[in-house]
């Protein structure tokens, strides 16, 4: 029965002739007549027209459905119904009004909610709060020791404690006034030099854990205070040396200040010959102090300024050496983080150094030749960690060299003052060459 109902249908769309049926369902339908065509058959065919010339009817892909949740997340979504659950407020009973009820049990949750976030929260708000920018507030109380920090205080005392002991070594009456002014001067002089030199290195600074918290880093004081206090004591500090002391002490003084701040300032970030120009930057206050009391620039000067050369190598090279990550983070070129091994040879080789001018003291006639006997111990102890240093090259050897360094450097100048020779030794050895001299004259004479 379904064979003849197809057929006819054939038979009849042959004879209508209907134009709007596509040629390939003709076509399709044509080669289907040659045989029995079943139920089936014709369905297929109908399937493939439509898919064919019909596009719009044909089945799409379904968008992806979301992605199954782990079982975590699982857990953790009914850990928060549970807690909604226990939030859900109880029914009010029905003899008083619903929104009467629901106000109740509202504040109440309210003050809850507000007494457990006011326990559990006071941490993070304080941690959010320090991490937060603030705005520094100055207060006169905390001034001074800001401005401590900010002229690097053991520093300049370190400085004025070498150029007392140039002016204690000078073969001259000792003056007290002018011993004063001196001391006065090299300490604002290098409180000066010490703050413009913060003031230009305040970006570098900020990378490094050692000066990250410097005033002008943290924003304790504005730059413009930084200069203010920089020439309050820069211009009054010369000014004293030059005309409290004597101008060649006050042209040191100016020079040393700019050698350490538009020289060796500057060449950190440049090259490792900074090191030798913060030598000689050291080098100067004990020669200060020798002009400050002869007033000219002697052998003598010259000795104290190079024991004082010699002996920032194995102090600055052995600190250095532990902060090779800290410098290199700020952008320092320093030979513990470019050359190591030349700062390590550098280092030993001052220390032998050390040797030599002290046995050069006597010579010049400043010491009696007690002095090189009595420093050879330290001097020795010195080059042999020096030595250490210079093999082992690790943490350990450079913090005892450095450590020995701090508490070499003032047993140095002391023992060297304690053999210093009395003023009176040399009037009578220069009566001496006098009276010889005399002597001759009288002869050589009819």
């Amino acid at each position: 029965m379904s064979q003849q109902t197809t057929g006819l249908f054939i038979w009849h769309l042959k004879k209508t002739g209907i134009r709007q049926v596509p040629c390939q369902f003709v076509h399709l339908c044509r080669v289907a007549n040659d045989r029995l065509i079943t139920f089936q058959y014709f369905n297929f065919l109908k399937r493939m027209y439509v898919t064919q010339y019909n596009k719009d009817l044909s089945q799409r892909a379904k968008p992806k459905s979301d992605s199954v949740a782990s079982p975590f997340r699982e857990s953790q979504q009914l850990d928060q119904e549970k807690k909604v659950i226990h939030k859900i407020i109880p029914i009010s009973p029905v003899h008083q009004p619903l929104s009467k009820t629901s106000n109740i049990n509202e504040l109440k949750e309210m003050k809850l909610a507000a007494e457990i976030e006011g326990s559990a929260t006071p941490l993070r708000a304080e941690s959010k709060e320090e991490r937060q920018w603030k705005e520094m507030k100055l207060r006169l109380d905390d001034l001074p020791g800001i401005l401590a920090r900010l002229s690097k205080i053991k520093l300049t005392a370190l400085v004025v404690c070498t150029a007392s002991a140039g002016f204690a070594m000078a073969p001259v009456p000792f003056d007290l006034t002018c011993f004063l002014l001196a001391s006065l001067g090299t300490g604002l002089a290098s409180c000066a030099a010490n703050s413009i030199n913060q003031f230009f290195e305040v970006p570098f600074d900020s990378n490094m854990n050692r000066t990250k918290n410097r005033p002008l880093v943290r924003g304790q004081i504005s730059p413009l205070l930084a200069v203010c206090f920089a020439a309050s004591c820069g211009v009054p500090g010369i000014a004293l040396l030059t005309l409290g002391v004597n101008p060649l002490t006050g042209a040191l003084g100016a020079f040393n200040i700019f050698l350490y701040t538009c020289c060796y300032t500057p060449m950190k970030r440049m090259s490792i010959a900074n090191t030798w120009v913060g030598a000689v930057v050291g080098a100067i206050p004990p020669v200060m102090g020798w002009t400050a009391a002869t007033g000219s620039l002697d052998a003598g000067a010259l000795l104290l300024g190079g024991i004082l050369y010699s002996w920032q190598f194995p102090h600055f090279n052995a600190l250095s050496w532990g902060l090779r990550e800290d410098y290199s983070r700020g952008g320092y070129c320093m030979m513990s983080v470019t050359h190591p091994g030349l700062c390590r040879r550098v280092a030993l080789r001052h220390c032998v150094a050390l040797i030599g001018l002290s046995t050069v003291a006597p010579v010049l006639d400043i010491t009696t030749w007690t002095f090189p006997i009595i420093s050879l111990p330290i001097n020795l102890y010195i080059s042999y960690l020096g030595f250490r240093f210079y093999r082992d090259a690790d943490r350990s050897s450079s913090r005892k060299l450095f450590f020995c360094s701090l508490w070499h450097l003032p047993m140095l100048l002391l023992v060297m003052f304690s053999c210093k020779k009395s003023l009176l030794e040399k009037e009578e050895k220069g009566d001496l060459h006098g009276g010889s001299h005399g002597r001759a004259m009288e002869m050589r004479l009819p």
